[in-house]
């Protein structure tokens, strides 16, 4: 028998607020957190918005000498992971069953795009010495490791827009196994730099409305045009039961169930049908022991793009039938934007919150139906429902799916 695992921390780091009350407000408020680009000049770029996190202040959380040896993903996972640590009271625990496990897209981008650009105008003998230590994905775990003298599991999940999803799922399993007792887990990314929306908007993924930021990101609607790039981070505190409850530990919820599957496909293009997020989503739900209809709310992947809206719509639809038109099923990068390596660890915080306060975040900017997207999206306007059972979804470049079942936390 497998070991229980409950939640007792959050920490978020996203572009509608700092901390996860000021996130979590953000959601049901449905205010949007995208606005033009200000990490670089978009002047020459057809893509101008993206989801910014702009109230951050790294020497908040990490000291200056630290901080100016961190990427920003980096910052934003210490941060995170700092909130969370503090949410959940952690403040006893054997190191050497503690640890950690971040999930990221691509890394410390932006030291990449910096320091090639210092090697190019001033010779590679200029590159700084903690340009490596500072670009690896790697460096957010081992850097959280640090910060908490974690010396359990460590590891890095990069699976592109799934990576947080997996990395739950991962210290899930390690936790549930017996291997450790507390995982500090989650994802974080900053990839604001030329190169990267460039990329995106050549192929295609990004929305255009440049004239309206805040309506961009639109789930699901039949006027969405593509993705909204954000940033930021989320990390949340994994525990057995045991251990929560020997420390008297609050506890937001249990994770029942980790699903992932591959594609095998396409490198971009979903499978046919959504097939792999429906066996991603079948295999969440026998790890749980779950029937589908049990299922109270989705908290979809849901990009804002053609493609990925219909087929997932289309993947729902085949795992839970007809209880699929009873659930609730929302996209919270309608707020957010996609924060790509990073998404599934803010979305799945938003489904513990769901369980924990009765609301189920909206789908906002959904104004026109779209044929191909028949579900309840809770479109526009948070709404108060009982939620014992929440799933999320992540699915990602090279065909990764990934999906989390969450559920009211009962002794």
């Amino acid at each position: 028998m497998r070991r229980r695992v409950v939640v007792t921390g959050l920490g978020a780091v996203t572009p509608v607020g700092i901390g996860v009350d000021a996130f979590w407000r953000g959601l049901l408020e449905g205010r949007s957190g995208v606005g033009y680009i200000t990490r670089f000049d978009t002047t020459d770029f057809p893509v101008k918005i993206g989801a910014e996190v702009t109230d951050f202040d790294p020497l908040d959380f990490i000291d200056r000498k630290e901080a100016r040896r961190m990427d920003r993903f980096c910052q934003f996972a210490v941060a995170a992971a700092e909130l969370a640590v503090e949410d959940a009271g952690l403040d006893k625990y054997d190191p050497d069953r503690t640890g950690v496990v971040m999930g990221t897209g691509v890394g410390g981008m932006e030291t990449l795009i910096q320091q090639l650009d210092v090697m190019k105008r001033r010779g590679p003998e200029r590159v700084s010495p903690f340009f490596v230590p500072m670009m690896i994905a790697n460096m957010a775990a081992g850097q959280i490791a640090i910060r908490f003298d974690a010396r359990g599991p460590n590891s890095t999940v990069v699976t592109a827009c799934a990576a947080a999803t997996n990395a739950i799922g991962d210290a899930f399993r390690i936790i549930a196994s017996g291997l450790a007792d507390v995982m500090i887990t989650g994802g974080a990314e900053a990839a604001f730099v030329p190169i990267a929306v460039a990329g995106f908007w050549t192929m295609r993924a990004l929305s255009r409305r440049n004239g309206e930021p805040e309506k961009a990101s639109r789930p699901f609607d039949a006027g969405r045009d593509g993705f909204v790039m954000g940033e930021g981070a989320g990390v949340l505190v994994l525990e057995s039961l045991e251990h929560a409850l020997a420390r008297g530990a609050e506890i937001y919820g249990e994770v029942l169930g980790y699903g992932m599957a591959a594609d095998a496909y396409h490198i971009t293009a979903p499978a046919p049908r959504g097939a792999g997020g429906v066996r991603s989503m079948t295999w969440a739900l026998e790890d749980a022991g779950l029937e589908p209809e049990s299922v109270d709310y989705i908290n979809a992947h849901g990009t804002s793009t053609p493609l990925n809206d219909r087929l997932e719509t289309e993947a729902i639809k085949t795992v839970f039938g007809q209880h699929a038109y009873k659930l609730a099923v929302s996209s919270t990068k309608s707020v957010t934007g996609h924060l790509l390596g990073a998404a599934g660890a803010i979305e799945a915080m938003a489904c513990l919150l769901a369980i924990r306060d009765g609301v189920v975040p909206p789908t906002i900017n959904h104004d026109q139906p779209d044929e191909g997207c028949d579900l309840d999206y809770v479109p526009n306007v948070a709404r108060r429902m009982k939620v014992r059972i929440a799933l999320s979804n992540s699915f990602g470049f090279g065909g990764q799916n990934a999906t989390l079942i969450f559920g009211q936390f009962a002794e």
